[in-house]
């Protein structure tokens, strides 16, 4: 059985409602959140828009904090973890391509030579990466700019993993990119998590996306978990109507 990686428990977020006109108004985001996040599986995080699912993310490196409840990895709090150390080991890759100016090896070294591994090896670290994104090392010394967005997408990618992070979380990682370089994201996280056993979370509003690569799907609708459990089962027999109205395109936010 599969360790359990993170535990939410009655995890709730609320943010300020700029539509509210009460003295108070907050606009509830996610509500009561219990659910955990397995070791070496790929969880697909699915609903309609605004349903909370990147916000789910955000919480799980702390670039925001719960309003209420607990997340734990490997059973230990996050508040109490350094989040220098926490954002190591639960790496973040966005819908777009986050790079720095530069080259793609300055790029892929920058996390490595910040923590002072010296120059050559952290140039051998950015040639070993490069093809472990499925790109060639001819790239390296490209800026990064220069890339095609599928590409560029593939150098986050590597510049997140030369943190040599325990969790990959994505938010929605393909959405701006073809069908073709879209299909080489799906297929590298199934590599990823066969080839070094990561924990890969995953954002996506295409079921068929995580019909292709997820282990596990978590389904949200308005803040709330509506149905989680094994891919298999959610898409063969859904237990909640409104995950079938989800699978249909008719679930609304």
């Amino acid at each position: 059985m599969n360790k359990v990686k993170f535990e939410l428990k009655d995890v709730s977020l609320e943010r300020p409602d700029c539509n509210s006109t009460g003295k108070r108004p907050t606009a509830i985001i996610l509500n009561r959140i219990n659910t955990v996040f397995l070791q070496g599986q790929i969880t697909a995080v699915m609903g309609p828009s605004g349903a909370g699912k990147s916000s789910l993310l955000r919480l799980l490196n702390r670039l925001e904090d719960p309003g209420t409840g607990s997340i734990t990895l490997d059973g230990a709090n996050l508040k109490d973890l350094n989040i220098f150390t926490l954002r190591r080991r639960v790496g973040m890759v966005w819908q777009l391509p986050t790079l720095f100016p530069g080259t793609v090896a300055a790029n892929i070294s920058y996390g490595p030579r910040l923590r002072g591994i010296p120059p050559v090896a952290a140039a051998t670290m950015a040639r070993k990466l490069i093809q472990t994104v499925g790109l060639t090392a001819e790239l390296l010394d490209r800026p990064a700019a220069s890339l095609s967005i599928g590409q560029q997408q593939r150098v986050s990618l590597a510049r997140t993993l030369a943190n040599e992070p325990e969790v990959l979380l994505l938010d929605e990682p393909t959405s701006a990119l073809d069908p073709t370089a879209a299909a080489n994201i799906l297929h590298l996280m199934a590599d990823l998590r066969s080839r070094l056993g990561l924990t890969i979370i995953f954002v996506t509003h295409l079921p068929e996306q995580a019909r292709q690569v997820a282990d596990r799907v978590l389904l949200l609708s308005h803040g709330e978990i509506i149905e989680s459990g094994p891919a298999l089962q959610f898409f063969t027999a859904p237990r909640d109507p409104r995950s079938r109205l989800f699978l249909n395109g008719q679930l609304e936010g």
